[in-house]
This record gives structure tokens, sequence and C-alpha cells, in this order.
């Protein structure tokens, strides 16, 4: 049964300790020291990790070190996802100039044989000879093209269907009815005969107002009159051209009034 002294010094049933282990342990830390009796220097311990450095694993499990992981986590998504838009972007731009609709191909080889034709144009012998050879059909035309010079008088009715109907589509023909007796009328013809040298192209005649059976007023008061038919159509009917020129007119002005009303072509 444990005494007073038991209870004060304590249990000697499971903590008792003999003099002997401890002088021996005295001993033993005595010896521990070096030679002149000083105590052994103590190991210095290991500085701790400075709180904001990761070293790729978690060893702080408290609130900032969760907190620094969380960033860290944050940040390396953020990296992967701007690589990953690089390279989808990339990709993008390589399929872009790569694949093309079949319309964007089709207009490709329209501008390909257009670059080739106006290479073809540019080049100069191509146009010398293109110039060459329209010369020569110009000349063809004009070759075909009936000639006149002159002013022709139609004596009949059908001398004067057969001056339009039976003339090329391509050639204008202006026919002056006239009256003996008008003043202006052999102005007319005198004007007429010059613009028929000038223009060998247009066909000038003339024919009697007894001839077309026109009204006794026509006669009178209708002339001179010019008619002008093309394709065997009129496209043109100017009477009573003494209101419009006068009895004394000139040449140049019978060609302006015609070219004004496009009757004639300008040189």
């Amino acid at each position: 049964m444990a005494t007073l002294d038991d209870k004060i010094l304590g249990e000697k049933l499971h903590n008792y300790c003999s003099s002997s282990e401890d002088e021996g342990s005295d001993d033993e830390d005595s010896r521990s020291g070096d030679e002149e009796g000083n105590p052994p220097p103590k190991a210095e311990a290991p500085e701790p990790p400075p709180i904001n450095s990761w070293s790729g694993s978690a060893s702080n499990t408290g609130p900032k070190g969760v907190l620094e992981d969380w960033r860290r986590f944050k940040q390396l998504e953020a990296e992967n996802r701007k690589e990953l838009e690089k390279e989808r972007i990339a990709l993008a731009k390589k399929l872009t100039l790569t694949v093309k609709p079949e319309r964007e191909e089709k207009q490709d080889k329209e501008l390909e044989v257009l670059e080739d034709e106006l290479n073809e144009l540019l080049d100069e012998d191509f146009l010398l000879k293109y110039q060459k050879q329209r010369m020569q059909e110009l000349m063809a035309q004009m070759k075909k093209t009936p000639k006149f010079g002159k002013v022709i008088t139609l004596k009949s009715q059908d001398e004067f269907l057969n001056s339009i109907d039976k003339e090329d589509p391509k050639v204008a023909v202006i026919i002056h009815i006239f009256n003996n007796s008008s003043i202006a009328c052999g102005t007319m013809d005198g004007c007429l005969n010059i613009l028929a040298a000038d223009y060998p192209e247009i066909k000038f005649c003339r024919v009697s107002v007894d001839i077309t059976g026109l009204s006794r007023h026509f006669r009178i008061d209708g002339v001179p009159a010019l008619l002008v038919y093309k394709g065997g159509q009129i496209i043109g009917n100017f009477v009573q051209l003494v209101t419009e020129l006068g009895n004394d007119f000139f040449a140049t002005d019978v060609e302006r009034f015609l070219i004004e009303y496009g009757m004639l072509p300008e040189k």
C-alpha cells in the first residue's frame, strides 16, 4: 500500500529510477562533452520555408497554403487556356488557307483565265496583229458601203419608192421635194450638191412635188421639204423649211440644221 511519501515523491512502482542509473547517465553526459568539460554544441534547426514559396506540393495545409494552391491552380488553368486558344487559332488559319469552297475555287480559275487573256492582250505582237486585222475589216466595210457623191434626180414614183426600199439598210436617204417656181427650192438644190460631195456615204435625191401627187397647198407652202429615210423607214420629216432657213441660206446652214436633228454625222 502506498505511503504518504509515495504520494509526494511519486509512485515508485512504475517510475522508480535507481541512483546508479542516474549516476551512469551523468557520467555519459560528462563524457559526451569535450575534453575541457564544455557541453557539446546543439544542432541548429533548419529554417522553415517562406510562406509564399510553392514547391509543387501542398505541405502547408493551413488557410494560406490552400489559398496559394488555389491561386497557382487558376494561373495554370489560365495559361493552359491561352495555349489551347493559340493552337485553335493557328489550326483555323491553316484550314482557311488550305481549304476553299467550290465557289471560290471556280472564281479563282475564272480569274486565272482572265489574267491569261489580259496577258495576251498586253502582248505587243498580239496588239499589232489585232490592229492590222481591224484595219482590214474597216477597209472591207468601206469598200462594201456604196458611195454617191452627188444628188440623184428621181423621175417617177417607182424611182422614188425604189430609192428608199431597195437601198442598203445602213444608208441614210435624204430626199428633197422641190417646186421649180420656188426660189428657196433652187437654193436648197445648190446646198445639197455641196453636202453630197462632203458626205458621199449619204444618198441625196430630189423629186418634183408634181410626181409625188401631193396637194396644191403643199406644192405652194410645203416646199422646200426634206424627207430622211433609213432601212425603209422615215426618220425625219422637215417641211416648209422657208420658216426655218428663209429664202437665202447656205450649205453650212443646212448642214448645221441636219446635224442638230441627228440626220447627219458630226465630222
